[in-house]
């Protein structure tokens, strides 16, 4: 028993060591290998002019709007003004979310103790989310439309939902990632895509985004399953249901436009909701979207009967990703 005790120390230890190295290696990238917004990119470029009716705007098929029979069947010009809404949008949406990641991480930093590594990373995400917020709002102040981004209840409840951290960080940095894994995907998909014609500033607007986000999701997925692994049964069976239920959630509130869009192109309910997520197409790229959450659950060991039978009630079940990042697998006969 002696043994085993010793065992089972070295080896938290020896993770414990892990984790914080890895912390200090993310921490070291953020200092040699940052952006900022108005160093790295050239708003005044001829080459980055936004011209309304530039067929760039179009959505590429790639994105789950632009690939659906009802906006490909729509005059061009009528693409394009739903396109520059869309995106814009995204960008609001991504600017809204990640003002409440830095109020929870923020609440969450002044709980760390001193010498600890979580702390110097956890800052060094809020500075860079910091700069992904100006990015956003330079881009939306660009296209030069008046977009709301989330609903208009999720943004009256997000002064609340940054308490959570200091109450749950563990619950937050699982919505974090439901927040941070649709949004990846999606810009990693247009990315991947060689038909799409994005706009050069878009795409790299989009770039510096994916290549902060890789540290960021990096650091969530292990803050996750060291926190999960560590915790009794019970715990790790509650975390096995959170872990879907707000996936599910957030998927909705991220990627689905508010009711705005509906009612400013009078778009047919019923196409929007074969968008989001009627369709069988679109309920496979809902699924595809937490490959890795699937994958974190399981490492973390939150990923039980129960919890399989609440990811497949809320739409989101399917394969594992193998490794981070990893395009949704196809097959062929």
């Amino acid at each position: 028993m002696t043994i085993t005790a010793e065992s089972n120390d070295q080896s938290t230890s020896s993770s414990e060591d892990n984790y914080f190295d890895q912390l200090r290696i993310l921490s070291e990238a953020s200092v040699h290998k940052r952006f900022d917004p108005y160093l790295d990119i050239d708003w005044d470029s001829p080459a980055f002019a936004l011209d309304v009716a530039d067929r760039r705007w179009i959505l590429p098929e790639s994105d789950i709007v632009g690939r659906h029979p009802w906006y490909r069947a729509l005059p061009e010009g009528r693409q394009i003004d739903i396109g520059r809404w869309r995106i814009a949008n995204i960008y609001k949406v991504g600017l809204q979310f990640e003002s409440i990641l830095i109020r929870g991480i923020t609440q969450y930093s002044f709980t760390v103790p001193n010498g600890s590594p979580e702390f110097r990373y956890c800052v060094h995400e809020a500075a860079e989310e910091c700069n992904h917020t100006m990015m956003f709002q330079e881009m939306i102040n660009r296209i030069g439309l008046d977009v709301p981004g989330v609903s208009w209840w999720m943004r009256g409840l997000s002064p609340l939902i940054p308490l959570v951290a200091g109450l749950s960080p563990t619950i937050f940095f699982i919505g974090i990632l439901a927040g941070e894994e649709p949004i990846d995907h999606t810009q990693k998909s247009m990315l991947r895509d060689r038909r799409a014609d994005i706009h050069p500033l878009a795409l790299r607007v989009m770039e510096i985004h994916v290549a902060e986000e890789a540290r960021h999701i990096s650091f969530a997925h292990q803050f996750i399953e060291r926190r999960v692994t560590r915790m009794n049964p019970l715990g790790q069976l509650v975390m096995s249901v959170a872990f879907p239920i707000a996936m599910r959630w957030l998927v909705g509130e991220i990627m689905v436009p508010p009711s705005e869009f509906r009612k400013k192109f009078d778009i047919p309910q019923s196409v929007i909701d074969d968008m989001f997520w009627d369709g069988p197409e679109s309920q496979e790229v809902r699924r595809n979207m937490f490959a890795d959450v699937r994958m974190l659950a399981h490492k973390a060991g939150a990923m039980n009967p129960l919890g399989r039978l609440v990811w497949k009630i809320c739409g989101i079940d399917g394969d594992t990703s193998r490794f981070r990042s990893e395009p949704a697998r196809t097959h062929t006969a």
